[in-house]
């Protein structure tokens, strides 16, 4: 008697583009949110750009000396080459732009620019600062503590050419006061004076002053100014900083220049300023013993009479001179050595260099002190920004002993070794004294104080001329760097950028919807479309019902919106479901639903009317006797229905039939579900249903059948066999996913015959429909906001 015919899932041809097209109509459908969203974020964008602080990007170029990469340009220096002063002097470029972002250096720049002071001046929309174009300008005489440590602020509102007011951090009013006047201010005083001659067109003009602590202001420009190379094959290097003031940028980049050769070039008069005090020391000293000598042998030539000896001394004498002249050479070595050995005895501190170009003939105590100037200049560099503890430092302080103790080392062996080229002089010129014989006692005794006023003259010549070469040391010592391209800036900001800005709000405007959108999908777990069915369940899909908008009836004779072409789908869908059903009874199609609230009445009434108006003759009975809707919905008389046949042993069905006067729905008969009896299972499992059906499918084309949800009760599984095809009902944003394991169930156990399903109430404009719409449907015209709002 059942059919068990299946039509197979209404799939098209290219199913892959199908899926595709149907995600992108479901966010294409709301395009009018996408309008909006793009249109309010690209205007956000230009109420941004045209409030938002420009920033600007300021760079400047400049050419470290480095011997090692051809940077050293020393062609005007070539000149003192010969006496030492500059050999062996070269610089590390990762050193020097360590030293460029070091805290110190920075310091230094801040203070000279006064950058931890900044004006603003108030505008009617947004505040800027006014750098080097400020109405005011405020002296400060607060404490250190105040006015480097102390985080404050207070706007100064200009009264007149003459006068002010001063407001605190708070807003609060301090007073009136007159430019120049000093003001009491956080236990200390300032001074406020004009920087215009005609403040009267700045009336009412207010000026934020904010003092910041010097320590954070530092550390701000340390993280903004990027030191880099150029290349790493050059000795170039690049210093930029962004700013919303490019003059301040440029200024802070120029300054910052300016600092670091100031800071090289006294790095490097170290040794020459050490030199020449050391030279002053030392030319004092011989000073005052070329005195006394000198002032020995005028007393000596007075007390005895003498002129000239010298004749007297002959062939002898003169052997004897070149030894004398060979002993005062040995002599003022070896004075030269004790004064460096006096002088490294002194040092305890490794950052004390020791004087480059007190040379002896000895070379190689010149380069040790070379080296050793080296490492202490290196260690004075680095403890500008770091300490004792660190591991570099400790490192070079080891290097520096050891090349002291080495230096020292040398230098006894040095003098050790003049020593006893002295007394092999000293012993040959005895020799030669003893065969002087005839040599008054006088010419001895004046030869020895002789011999030591020219020790002391050839030291004190050999003193003043080291001098001169260190005083034209200080003078030639040339900057560490070369600019190349001084601090420069575009008129063009780096920030924000106006086209990336737009694109952003753009791209942003597309995403908020879609990000909306999305989760909403995401977090969905009704039941929408054909989509949630097909290639989920075996269940065969029969079709689905739009959206209707209208609590009237949908089908009509002359209906033509896509509800009511839908449910003429699903009438030629079941023709194919029913092909094999005896053609001489009426074809039975039940309509059932997981829930109630699905639909499966509307629908019933509607395949009812739709089936009615292609010329069948069609019975709608009511089987969901525990909430009948079905008399409600078409308004017919209460009480009167299917139970009072079940219930009454002598009623005539037909007698209970209600039937339609107009000439529309003269093919269509209902029979209602009646009055709710206390028993509606049991009266399901009455035998008189079969009757009833058996007694009726001779007298109609069509029997739907209108039956009770399968998850609730058990009522439509008590008639189910006398069903030619199932209609299982699925209301799309009603039926939670999860249950559809209920309709699959049932399909695969066989208990509901013939089952297909059909989704009811899917949007269509939302993709949640048939992939090809129904393009002959037309929808009832609502207003706009209605219309918008469904969207």
């Amino acid at each position: 008697m059942h059919s068990e015919q299946q039509i197979p899932p209404l799939r098209p041809a290219g199913d892959e583009e199908i899926n595709l097209r149907d995600q992108l109509d479901a966010y294409l459908v709301h395009w009018k949110w996408f309008v909006i969203s793009v249109v309010l974020c690209v205007a956000l964008a230009f109420v941004y750009l045209r409030y938002a602080t420009p920033q600007y990007s300021v760079s400047a170029t400049i050419m470290i000396k480095d011997d090692k990469k051809g940077g050293m340009m020393n062609s005007e220096l070539s000149a003192f080459q010969d006496i030492g002063l500059f050999g062996n002097m070269t610089n590390s470029i990762d050193n020097e732009m360590e030293v460029l972002r070091s805290r110190t250096l920075m310091e230094n720049v801040v203070k000279k620019l006064g950058l931890n002071v900044v004006y603003y001046t108030k505008g009617s929309i947004r505040t800027s600062e006014a750098y080097k174009s400020t109405p005011v300008s405020v002296n400060f005489s607060l404490p250190d503590s105040v006015l480097h440590k102390a985080d404050t602020s207070f706007t100064v509102k200009i009264n007149s050419k003459t006068g002010f007011r001063i407001y605190n951090q708070g807003g609060d009013d301090i007073g009136d006061y007159g430019f120049g006047e000093k003001v009491n201010f956080q236990d200390g005083k300032i001074t406020v004076l004009p920087r215009f001659e005609n403040l009267e067109e700045l009336n009412s003009r207010e000026v934020l002053v904010q003092v910041k602590p010097l320590a954070k202001v530092t550390l701000a420009y340390q993280e903004k100014v990027q030191v880099a190379p150029v290349d790493k094959n050059t000795s170039v290097i690049k210093l930029s900083l962004n700013s919303a003031v490019r003059q301040k940028a440029e200024d802070v980049l120029n300054t910052l220049i300016e600092q670091y050769n100031i800071d090289v070039v006294a790095d490097k008069n170290l040794i020459s300023e050490n030199t020449a005090r050391f030279i002053e020391k030392r030319l004092a000293l011989i000073e005052s013993e070329l005195g006394e000598v000198e002032q020995s042998a005028e007393s000596f030539k007075e007390s005895n009479q003498l002129t000239d000896i010298a004749a007297e001394a002959g062939i002898v004498l003169d052997n004897a001179s070149d030894y004398a002249k060979r002993i005062v050479e040995a002599e003022t070595r070896l004075q030269l050595t004790n004064f460096l050995i006096e002088y490294l005895a002194d040092i305890e501190d490794n950052s004390v260099l020791i004087p480059a170009n007190v040379s002896m003939e000895d070379n190689s105590v010149g380069p040790m002190i070379m080296d050793y100037n080296k490492l202490v200049q290196e260690r004075n560099r680095l403890m500008r920004g770091s300490t004792e503890n660190n591991p570099v430092i400790v490192n070079l302080d080891g290097q520096i002993s050891a090349q002291r103790q080495t230096i020292k080392q040398t230098l006894n062996n040095v003098k050790s070794s003049q020593r006893i080229a002295l007394n092999e002089l000293k012993q040959q010129e005895k020799l030669l004294s003893s065969k002087i014989s005839n040599v008054p006692g006088q010419e001895r005794k004046f030869r020895g104080i002789q011999r030591q006023q020219q020790i002391k003259e050839t030291l004190y010549l050999y003193l003043l001329q080291k001098k001169e070469e260190t005083a034209i040391s200080l003078e030639v010592t040339a900057p560490n760097s070369k600019i190349i391209d001084s601090a420069y800036g575009s008129d063009i900001p780096v920030s924000p950028k106006k086209a990336i800005v737009l694109l952003g709000s753009f791209v942003l405007g597309l995403l908020i919807p879609f990000g909306v959108i999305y989760l909403k999908d995401l977090l969905d777990t009704k039941v929408q479309g054909r989509k949630d069915i097909e290639g989920k369940l075996s269940v065969p899909f029969l079709g689905d019902i739009p959206k209707s908008h209208s609590n009237e009836e949908v089908i009509s004779m002359g209906s033509r919106t896509s509800a009511a072409e839908a449910f003429r789908i699903l009438r030629t869908n079941l023709d194919f479901m029913l092909a094999n059903a005896d053609r001489d009874k009426a074809k039975k199609i039940f309509v059932t639903s997981t829930l109630s609230g699905e639909g499966k009445t509307f629908v019933s009434i509607n395949l009812a009317g739709t089936l009615a108006l292609s010329g069948k003759k069609v019975l709608l009975i009511g089987m969901d006797i525990r909430n009948p809707k079905l008399a409600e919905y078409l308004d017919l008389p209460h009480g009167r229905g299917i139970t009072n046949y079940l219930t009454n042993g002598g009623a005539d069905p037909k007698d209970l039939i209600f039937k339609f006067s107009d000439q529309e729905h003269k093919n269509l008969d209902v029979l209602a579900s009646g009055a709710v009896p206390p028993n509606p299972a049991e009266l399901l499992m009455n035998d008189k249903v079969g009757s009833l059906f058996a007694e009726l499918e001779d007298l109609y084309d069509y029997i739907v059948v209108d039956t009770a949800p399968v998850s609730l009760v058990t009522d439509t599984l008590l008639i189910s066999k006398y069903a030619d095809v199932f209609v299982y009902v699925c209301r799309a944003g009603y039926l939670d996913k999860r249950l559809l394991v209920i309709p699959e169930n049932l399909y695969k156990e066989r208990r509901l015959p013939n089952m297909s399903i059909l989704v009811n109430d899917t949007d269509s404009k939302k993709g949640y429909g048939y992939g090809y719409g129904y393009g002959y449907g037309q929808e009832t015209k609502q207003p706009w906001w209605k219309r918008f709002t469904k969207r």
